[in-house]
């Protein structure tokens, strides 16, 4: 097979159009080619505009890590969703003062509370491809001498790059080690909550609804951005002004309706849809199962743990929530992979890609590049098991303990040669995460769930404990209870002064210390150094070797019209479609809006399903004025369209034709949970907050008439 650069080969796969005209997380650089595309949808702006990432609307549109969020005022104001939210509302939440039952209207800017020492937003400011300068140096090379060569390449460009302070820079790789970008992105560090309703409106359903339609969900909440006198980003500071974004995002007043273009501005966390036919069987087969088990059991370690406790179920609010969200997903992306058969049509599709590349000229290096990615995968498998439970070994305060014994060895090498995550540029971060732990640990609730994920790490083959681990947790169950309480009754670091002072200490300090905590991170800091650098030995060959399926893969696509974007990598990406009613089983027709009925019906006064009065009472009076429905004579909740979405999607804007601001993106239905690996358009629906169920609650529900006003709302 002739030798093609991957742009070009996808530029002509574009050019093709695409299987399904609604799939795609697209690059912004990606969108100008598909214009006709855009344009036939029903958007009316100028698909060109939508490349430039510092420009209306885009440059609106900011992560939070984990997160969208998109600013909606030339004063900072940031909306986002409540669960994207919960880390602040729990951090600033006590058992007498309870923002997740209760909420928070922050009266007047003076009122607004810091989201917390490691908050962030990012705005994106530069997306620039430099795929020539991070693969020079590796060509020639192999596993670990790879890995190194890609990743000095891209330290020394996020160097370049972040000597323009205030800005956090990272390189981005593309289609699997063939393309890479540099993203340049400005680093907001004060972040403070504005408004948030309670728990039972911004997370009405909880887990019973999650990922189910119809939902009645307000899941919204407002930031703000915070930046020094100067208005260059500076941490919290009382005296701090509001920072003026590049753009905002005007909130529509229109009517949504069936039929609507829709699009989605977002930062969606990972996807997998490129990955090879083996790679799919292992996750359908084995590493789901195996997650659905260890998140359901944390879970139930935790609450059992923290029954009893107001205090400690406060501690825990915004992991229990992750926790849970997880576990629904990991389930529902099982049972969606098996809904769609996804193994058999990936292998199947696979099995064509390669017969096609069987009578191509010049095939062999293709061949042979793709037979050695597969063994790598294989050799990856073998030690499956042992990687999964590993991490969960080192939760919370432990974490912290080794996270500190790490940055003291990183800190004896220069700071290029620093491994990411642990250089100068990561320190204030890792403070701040410090910093939160002491309002999200409990020594008993940590000692529990460190037995839960024992017992596996015990259940695990004699060829795959690691010796250092035995060292410190013990052989057995038993031992590893009498191991914990020492380790937790021995440790100073519940203390935040005594872990930011760990913070401060080099090497040697670290290791004279008596503290059991830091003890057991020293003992375990080899094995882990070990296991790391057999990581990236198997990195650096999948690295190197992924190219050479994905030219194959992308040439034979092109060959049936197929759609070809990279896989989800938490970068700014765009999906289009419209909103759109679903038909999931036989006999069952969801429309595409729910309304305020919907959680009258839902009622029982008891959580998850216990809608507070006050919501209760302004459903009952019937005053919706401009935010009801023309059509449906009501007040609207959420509505759902066909967008391409995954998880760091929630959050997101969703934006009209005109590009005007009508829903938040929040979560997505049962049956498309596995699109994170197969895009099936019969199922994949992704459901939002319309904007004027949002609009509603700041007017008559929880008001915040300044919110509105400075959104330039009106207050009926």
């Amino acid at each position: 097979m002739r030798k093609r650069s991957l742009t070009a080969a996808l530029a002509l796969t574009l050019a093709g159009g695409a299987a399904h005209a609604d799939e795609g997380m697209w690059m912004p650089s990606q969108l100008p080619q598909l214009a006709a595309q855009l344009k036939a949808a029903g958007f009316q702006g100028d698909p060109a505009a939508l490349a430039d990432v510092t420009a209306d609307p885009l440059a609106a549109v900011i992560s939070l890590g984990g997160c969208t969020a998109s600013f909606v005022s030339p004063q900072g104001l940031i909306v986002t969703n409540h669960h994207c939210a919960m880390g602040a509302i729990q951090l600033n939440s006590t058992p007498e003062k309870n923002l997740i039952k209760d909420g928070f209207n922050a009266a007047t800017m003076a009122d607004e509370v810091s989201a917390g020492p490691a908050a962030r937003a990012w705005v994106t400011v530069g997306f620039t491809p430099i795929t020539e300068r991070i693969l020079a140096g590796a060509r020639g090379k192999t596993g670990r001498a790879y890995f190194d060569a890609v990743e000095a390449a891209k330290k020394a460009a996020v160097a370049e790059c972040e000597r323009d302070a205030g800005h956090r820079c990272s390189v981005a790789d593309m289609y699997y080690g063939s393309e890479f970008y540099l993203i340049k992105q400005l680093e907001l560090k004060d972040i403070r909550l504005v408004y948030a309703p309670p728990e039972a409106i911004g997370n009405y359903g909880d887990e019973i609804d999650n990922f189910m339609w119809p939902r009645h969900s307000g899941d919204f909440a407002f930031y703000r951005a915070y930046v020094g006198k100067d208005g260059k980003p500076a941490a919290y500071a009382p005296d701090n002004v509001p920072y003026v974004p590049p753009a905002v995002l005007p909130v529509s007043t229109a009517p949504v309706k069936a039929g609507d273009f829709a699009m989605v501005a977002g930062y969606p966390g990972v996807t997998f849809r490129l990955r090879t036919a083996s790679e799919f069987a292992t996750q359908v087969d084995w590493l789901l199962p195996a997650r659905v088990e260890m998140l359901d059991g944390l879970i139930r370690t935790i609450e059992a743990a923290t029954a009893g406790s107001d205090e400690k179920r406060v501690r825990y609010a915004s992991t229990v929530a992750s926790l849970k969200n997880n576990l629904k997903r990991a389930q529902g992306e099982l049972d969606g992979l098996r809904r769609s058969d996804a193994v058999r049509v990936r292998r199947a599709d696979e099995e064509a890609m390669l017969a096609w590349l069987a009578r191509q000229p010049g095939n062999k290096p293709a061949q042979a590049g793709i037979r050695a990615l597969q063994a790598q995968l294989d050799a990856q498998d073998a030690t499956r098991a042992r990687d999964f439970i590993l991490p969960f070994l080192r939760p919370g305060l432990l974490g912290a303990a080794v996270q500190l014994q790490r940055l003291a060895l990183e800190r004896t090498k220069p700071d290029a040669q620093r491994e990411s995550g642990y250089q100068q540029r990561d320190e204030a971060l890792i403070e701040g995460g410090l910093k939160q732990l002491q309002k999200r640990f409990d020594p008993e609730v940590e000692k529990a769930t460190l037995r839960y994920a024992l017992k596996r790490y015990f259940a695990l083959p004699a060829a795959q404990r690691v010796p250092e681990f035995d060292a410190v947790f013990g052989t057995s169950e038993a031992e590893a209870a009498q191991r914990l309480d020492a380790l937790y009754a021995g440790t100073r670091l519940g203390d935040e002064s005594v872990r930011l002072a760990a913070l401060h200490q080099d090497a040697a300090q670290l290791a004279a210390s008596d503290d059991t905590l830091l003890r057991a991170a020293a003992t375990l800091q080899p094995a882990l150094l070990r296991l790391e650098d057999q990581a990236k030995q198997r990195a650096g060959e999948l690295l190197r070797l992924r190219p050479a399926y994905m030219r194959t893969l992308i040439a034979y696509r092109k060959t049936q019209g197929r759609a070809v974007y990279p896989d989800a990598n938490s970068t700014l990406r765009v999906s289009y479609g419209k909103v759109s009613p679903l038909s999931p089983r036989d006999g069952i027709d969801y429309r595409p809006l729910t309304t305020v009925a919907g959680i009258v019906e839902k009622h029982t006064g008891q959580a998850p399903f216990d809608a507070p009065k006050p919501l209760r009472d302004a459903i009952a009076k019937g005053d919706f004025g401009s935010t009801a429905d023309p059509e449906l004579k009501t007040q609207t909740v959420d509505f759902m369209t066909n967008l391409d979405t995954t998880g760091g999607n929630s959050g997101s804007p969703v934006l009209d034709a005109q590009g005007r601001l009508i829903g938040l993106n929040f979560d997505s239905n049962w049956e498309a949970v596995s699109a994170s690996w197969m895009y099936d358009p019969r199922y994949k629906r992704a459901i939002h907050v319309d904007m004027r169920y949002l609009r509603w609650i700041l007017a008559k529900v929880y008001p915040a008439p300044r919110l509105l006003r400075e959104m330039q709302l009106p207050a009926e």
